[in-house]
């Protein structure tokens, strides 16, 4: 009987497979630039995962949908192509009502309020997505929403045939009420869209505006605080398993503290664009009376169209938001 002995140099060959073996190396795509404070945030989160693991998991950020369009973003995902995603959480919409809840008016007014719908709604959601073997890690807002226009609103009749980018169908939904016609537009595409004349105007954040240098097509912003959106990051769940448990417990670690530094840099952010965007020569202002009406019945109409769709537990969500609120 023959007994082989393993010399030291097989040994420490057979460590280094071992470990080798064990490292993983994700792609992850955003369909953001990197100017966005939302990229940035990710890729520290990414930085931060490599170094809690010792580089046992690297996650490589792909901006700017370079890699991956916005809508394929959760499919490629959901395949395993990529290991890990950011989206727009209500381009989700058409899936489930509880995916653009924090795109409708009056719901949400400010960062608080934001963080408390996001907490009461988060159990749904997460469910949706174990549901397609998916893993949200955390969800950061953009600043409350406004109006880019090239002229003051001052009279709700501004908004009959206005073509309006919207990013979702929600905001579509808006739009529509007020009279205008929207026009689905990626953020990286703003800039050709209104130079070609594609979009007169556009609801989005004064982060947006402030990336995507909206002064060199309008020259008005309506602080219309409408709502604050949020992107989510998610991770495919074979791929999350593959991991070891500290690998996994430093992952989710590290998500946490992402979430909470994103909701500061959205705070910091919007006082930061604002200033930027008035430097620049964009008024920004608050809505008037009849604008504001104007703002609030569409919303109004829009509420109602959502809690004819939501199911009951959506529902119940929402209201268990709406309690909290009042304790």
């Amino acid at each position: 009987m023959r007994i082989r002995i393993a010399t030291p140099l097989l040994l420490a060959t057979a460590c280094s497979v071992a470990a080798t073996a064990q490292a993983a190396d994700w792609t992850m795509a955003t369909p953001y630039g990197d100017a966005s404070f939302h990229t940035q945030n990710t890729k520290q989160f990414a930085e931060d995962v490599a170094e809690a693991t010792d580089g046992d998991l690297t996650i490589n950020v792909q901006s700017g949908g370079a890699l991956v369009s916005h809508g394929e973003i959760k499919p490629s995902v959901r395949r395993g192509t990529i290991a890990a995603g950011e989206i727009f959480l209500s381009v989700l919409s058409n899936e489930n009502p509880i995916f653009e809840v924090d795109t409708l008016p009056g719901v949400a007014g400010g960062y608080e309020e934001a963080y408390a719908l996001w907490e009461a709604t988060k159990p749904i959601i997460s469910d949706l997505f174990e549901e397609e073997g998916l893993i949200p890690l955390y969800a950061v807002p953009w600043p409350a929403q406004g109006i880019y226009t090239a002229e003051e609103l001052t009279d709700p009749d501004q908004f009959d045939g206005l073509r309006v980018r919207a990013p979702n169908i929600n905001t579509q939904r808006f739009i529509e009420n007020l009279g205008g016609s929207p026009t689905e537009t990626e953020e990286s595409d703003i800039p050709t869209a209104f130079s070609t004349g594609r979009v007169d105007a556009m609801i989005t954040s004064s982060s947006t505006g402030n990336s995507m240098a909206a002064w060199d097509y309008v020259s008005h912003y309506t602080d219309a605080n409408l709502w604050l959106p949020k992107n989510i990051v998610f991770i495919n769940q074979r791929s999350f398993d593959q991991l070891d448990d500290d690998t996994q417990d430093a992952l989710m670690e590290a998500a946490e503290k992402a979430e909470e530094r994103g909701w500061e840099m959205s705070r910091e952010d919007n006082q930061e664009s604002l200033a930027i965007l008035k430097e620049n020569g964009i008024t920004v202002s608050e809505p008037n009376e009849d604008v504001g009406e104007a703002l609030q019945q569409a919303g109004d109409e829009l509420f109602a169209d959502w809690e004819s769709r939501a199911d009951d537990q959506a529902k119940e969500a929402l209201q268990s938001y709406r309690d909290q609120l009042e304790d």
